[in-house]
C-alpha cells in the first residue's frame, strides 16, 4: 500500500462494479490520489453476495505459478490493509485457522503429503483422534473425518468488510451512481460511459469490475475472453435443540468442499460454489447438506432461518483472475470465482500500478 498522490489529483477514473473487488479498487486509488467514481446498477446484490470471506493461501496446494504468486501477495498485504481500515472500524479482523478436512481417505493423503513437503507454512495434521474432529463428530455425526489445519489462514467477515470500505468511500467523498452502463467509448483519448438512463460519465480511465456483465462492454472475441458463470450459495442454520451447542465447534471450517462458519450457540452457516448451477434451487438444503450419510436429527429443512446466493464468473481457457489491460485506459479486472476477497488487496496493488501506466 503506497501513498504516491502528486501526479494523479486531476485523473478520473470509473470503476464500474461495487462488490468487494470494486470497493477495493477504489480504496487503492484513492490513497494514490485519483479522483473515483463507483457505478453499479445493484449495489446490494452484485457477485459478493454470497461471499464469506474465507482467506486460503497457506493451505493452498500449489507453491508456483500467477495465483500462488497473487496468494502470497494478498497474504502479505492484509495486515496492513486490515490495520488501516481499523480506522473506521476497530473490530475488523481476520480470524485464525482455517480448517479443511474430507472424509475421503485418497483427498487426506494428500494433504498428508502436502504437509509434509511444506514443513513451513506452519500446517498441522488433524487425524480422528484430535479434539477438533470430535467435537465436529459430537455435532454433525460423521464418520471418517480427517484433515488439516492451517494457523496462518483464516476468515474476514464480509459484511463487516464491505460496511467499512462503504464508509471509507462515504469518508472520502467517492461518488457512486445506482446505474447500468450500457456502452463504453473513446474520444480524443477520453472514455465516455452512457448510462441506461442517458447519462453520460466522462473519465481518464475505466476499470471493469463487474463480473460476468464486463464482456457486455468489450469485444469479447476481439479480446478472447470467455468466463462462466458459477453459483454461489448459503443457507442459515438455527437450533433450538438444548443437547446442540454450536460453540462447541471451531469458528470456521470446510468438509468436503462445504463451507461452515459458525455464528453463535444456535446458528451456523453453510455455504458452497457450484460449478454446474447458474440458477438458486428450492432444495439448497439438500444439496449443502449431501455430505451427511446420517444427518442428525436437530439438522433438517426447517431449521433454515435465511439462504441468498450470488453469482460469481470464472474464466475459461486461462486462470483466475483475468487482470488484463485492453487498451489505453481501460483494464480489466474480473473473473475472480471463489477468491475476490482473498486476492482483493493483491489485485488492487496491480491495478494501481497498470492505471498509473495509463495516465501519466
Amino acid at each position: 500500500m503506497k501513498v504516491l498522490k502528486k501526479h494523479f489529483k486531476k485523473s478520473h477514473i470509473l470503476i464500474i462494479g461495487s462488490g468487494i473487488i470494486g470497493k477495493f479498487n477504489a480504496l487503492e486509488l484513492s490513497e494514490q490520489g485519483f479522483q473515483i467514481t463507483i457505478v453499479d446498477p445493484k449495489k446490494g446484490t452484485n457477485s459478493s453476495s454470497a461471499a464469506l470471506g474465507l482467506l486460503m493461501s497457506h493451505m493452498y496446494q500449489k507453491s508456483k505459478g500467477r495465483s500462488w504468486e497473487l496468494r502470497k501477495k494478498s497474504n502479505e498485504l492484509w495486515p496492513k490493509w486490515i490495520k488501516f481500515l481499523r480506522q473506521y472500524d476497530e473490530n475488523l479482523k481476520i480470524e485464525k485457522p482455517l480448517i479443511q478436512l474430507t472424509t475421503d481417505k485418497t483427498k487426506f493423503e494428500k494433504l498428508n503429503q502436502f504437509i509434509s513437503h511444506h514443513p513451513n507454512r506452519n500446517l498441522k495434521v488433524l487425524d480422528r483422534d484430535s479434539t477438533i474432529i470430535k467435537s465436529i463428530n459430537k455435532i454433525f455425526n460423521i464418520e471418517n473425518l480427517r484433515g488439516i489445519i492451517s494457523f496462518q489462514d483464516g476468515r474476514i467477515d464480509p459484511i463487516s468488510l464491505l460496511k467499512t470500505l462503504d464508509i471509507y468511500i462515504k469518508s472520502k467523498k467517492i461518488k457512486t451512481i445506482e446505474e447500468e452502463i450500457i456502452k463504453i467509448k473513446k474520444i480524443n483519448n477520453q472514455w465516455i460511459s452512457e448510462c441506461k438512463n442517458t447519462l453520460e460519465i466522462k473519465s481518464d480511465a475505466i476499470i471493469l469490475c463487474n463480473s460476468l456483465e464486463a464482456i457486455k462492454l468489450i469485444d469479447s472475441d476481439l479480446h478472447k475472453i470467455r468466463l462462466k458463470p458459477v453459483l454461489g450459495q448459503a443457507i442459515e442454520i438455527a437450533t433450538n435443540d438444548k443437547e446442540i451447542d454450536l460453540f462447541s465447534l471451531p469458528k470456521h471450517f470446510s468438509i468436503n468442499s462445504k463451507n461452515f462458519i459458525r455464528i453463535n450457540k444456535n446458528k451456523l452457516i453453510i455455504g458452497s460454489t457450484d460449478e454446474n448451477k447458474i440458477t438458486p434451487r428450492d432444495n439448497a438444503f439438500e444439496e449443502l447438506t449431501n455430505f451427511l450419510e446420517n444427518k442428525p436429527s436437530w439438522l433438517n429443512q426447517n431449521t433454515i432461518t435465511n439462504k441468498w446466493f450470488g453469482i460469481r464468473s470464472r474464466p475459461e481457457g486461462e486462470p483466475s483472475p483475468i487482470l488484463r489491460s485492453l487498451e489505453k485506459g481501460l483494464v480489466l479486472c474480473t473473473g475472480f470465482y471463489k477468491n475476490g476477497i482473498l486476492l482483493a488487496p493483491a489485485c488492487s496493488s496491480w491495478i494501481s500500478d497498470e492505471i498509473k501506466k495509463h495516465v501519466i
